[in-house]
């Protein structure tokens, strides 16, 4: 008689068949570092993946038995309490199932970490995680590097003998330039990985002596500074070698950095002004550095502070030689010529002009002259330039007496160049008559004179026709022809018509202005 079939192996023979079928299957390509790793540990870990996949259940009572062994030998302090022949047998029988007894940890969501943009770099690829650990590598290669030379410039320093050969170490402009390079190489990889920004000092070996000193912020400060990172560096180390007085060529640089980031400190340009002469560094290479910086920052002051005090420095070695001086003239006015093109109006450029006018004694400049009238002749209604000419006209030494206030009668003035200005004024005002510059200068030059506004009551008058006499028939081609007349009839006595004047003002040629005009109606009858 047959033997009775039992199917209580049938159970242990499916898992079994499973496993085979499972461990028969190619292994899937993995995409990521997580996949390739979750493939390693189940590749090492089969039972624990049937279980897990599964269930307990699902193991023969031989896989059971392998699962339990696996677990027990996972802790070593459960395997040393066993005796000898017990530990025997635990490694007879994982021996028999032929599993792997060193099996992959179970990986963890977070063992990865993130990088810099927040990416999980379990998500990278294969590719991609092999290229973020050369760099980690390159990071710890140029570390190492990186501190063997601070360890060689410190024997250096102290004159420490080698011992295999006798002789002091020495650090060489080559080594130093390396190990820049080799900092700014960390910098950039750990940039990359972290995306921590480096200090581009503490990357240069030539300020490794420095320790800067940070802005000292008062403790719960209301309206605390929020500098740029890169600017309250520098200010440190600029703070740090301030502290020790150190005028030397690293901090020259150090103040063109810093000048580059906020060119209005003019701490910054007066510790460059001492470095610059305690270095003896040449004024015309200087000069040739702020020149390109004025083009970048036109609307800075300290550039043309730090200019005139160049100047007053340089001009005492040539003052002697004339041609010397004629040629710095020049150089000076070409380079204001061009700063004026690029803004015409620009207060700190005239004030320096005004400066230098001073300084060379160029009243009489054929060319200093000559440019004022090409600006205004280019642009009539160029403030800064009728400002300068009156400057050039009243202020010479030579036909004009010290310290006289712009708006006084300087009676050593020649008469013949104030019939000059007033013809030459009285040109530009009829090309544009509605344009107060010439006005306001016509009005100095007669100052200047000693002369009354009746001088020009005819050509004031000029530009007003038919005034009071209707709407229709009143023609005022400049409100300030009338505010002239105001002032010239008033000084005749006529005060009708400087009331007349004033009033039109107000209701038509200047309505914007009624008060004003209103004001100086009343002030007639006083």
């Amino acid at each position: 008689m047959p033997a009775k079939h039992k199917g209580g192996n049938s159970k242990a023979k499916e898992a079994e068949s499973k496993q085979q079928v499972s461990a028969q299957q190619p292994p899937k390509t993995s995409e990521t570092i997580r996949e390739l790793e979750w493939q390693q540990y189940w590749s090492t870990n089969p039972i624990h993946k049937i279980v897990e996949e599964q269930g307990l259940n699902s193991l023969s009572p031989a896989d059971n038995r392998t699962y339990l062994n696996l677990e027990l030998v996972r802790n070593t302090d459960q395997v040393d309490e066993l005796s000898k022949k017990g530990q025997r047998e635990l490694w007879k029988q994982l021996s028999e199932a032929n599993v792997p007894l060193r099996s992959a940890p179970r990986p963890r969501d977070d063992q990865w970490g993130r990088d810099k943009s927040g990416r999980d770099i379990g998500d990278y690829t294969p590719e991609e995680y092999a290229a973020y650990e050369r760099k980690k590598s390159r990071i710890s290669e140029l570390s190492l590097d990186s501190t063997f030379f601070k360890r060689d410039r410190d024997r250096a320093h102290w004159k420490t003998k080698n011992p295999a050969t006798g002789e002091v170490y020495t650090i060489t402009e080559d080594d130093i330039r390396a190990e820049k390079e080799r900092r700014q190489e960390m910098a950039a990889l750990q940039s990359e990985l972290y995306g921590v920004k480096s200090n581009p000092y503490a990357n240069d070996p030539e300020w490794d002596d420095v320790v800067p000193i940070p802005q000292d912020e008062p403790e719960g400060a209301i309206a605390a500074i929020s500098y740029a990172e890169d600017y309250a560096e520098a200010m440190g180390y600029l703070r740090a070698v301030m502290a020790v007085k150190e005028l030397t060529r690293r901090c020259l640089r150090l103040t063109e950095h810093i000048i580059d980031l906020n060119p209005a400190h003019y701490t910054v340009w007066l510790y460059r002004f001492d470095i610059m002469k305690a270095l003896d560094i040449p004024i015309l290479d200087e000069l040739e550095w702020l020149n390109e910086v004025s083009f970048e920052h036109l609307k800075n002051y300290q550039i043309w502070h730090h200019r005139q005090l160049l100047m007053d420095i340089y001009y005492p070695t040539l003052q002697s030689d004339e041609d010397a001086v004629a040629t710095l003239a020049a150089e000076e006015h070409s380079f204001l010529t061009k700063i004026l093109e690029s803004d015409t109006k620009n207060y700190h450029v005239w004030g320096y002009r005004q400066y230098l006018v001073r300084k060379l004694g160029l009243w009489d400049s054929v060319d200093e002259m000559g440019s004022v009238e090409l600006m205004i002749s280019n642009d009539v209604r160029n403030n800064s330039a009728w400002s300068h000419r009156f400057f050039l006209v009243f202020s010479n030494p030579k036909q004009s007496t010290p310290d006289s206030l712009s708006m006084e009668h300087d009676p050593k003035v020649p008469a013949d160049t104030i019939d000059r200005e007033i013809s030459y004024t009285q040109e530009k005002v009829r090309l544009a008559p509605q344009n107060q510059s010439p006005w306001n200068y016509l009005r100095g030059v007669l100052v200047k004179g000693g002369r009354p506004l009746g001088t020009v009551r005819e050509f004031a008058e000029s530009f007003v026709t038919s005034l009071g006499e209707g709407e229709e028939k009143e023609k005022v081609r400049s409100s300030h022809a009338l505010d002239w007349l105001a002032d010239i009839y008033k000084e005749a006595g006529e005060k009708e018509k400087a009331d007349l004047c004033l009033r039109r003002l107000g209701e038509r040629w200047d309505r914007i202005r009624e008060g004003y005009w209103a004001y100086r109606r009343r002030q007639l009858e006083e």
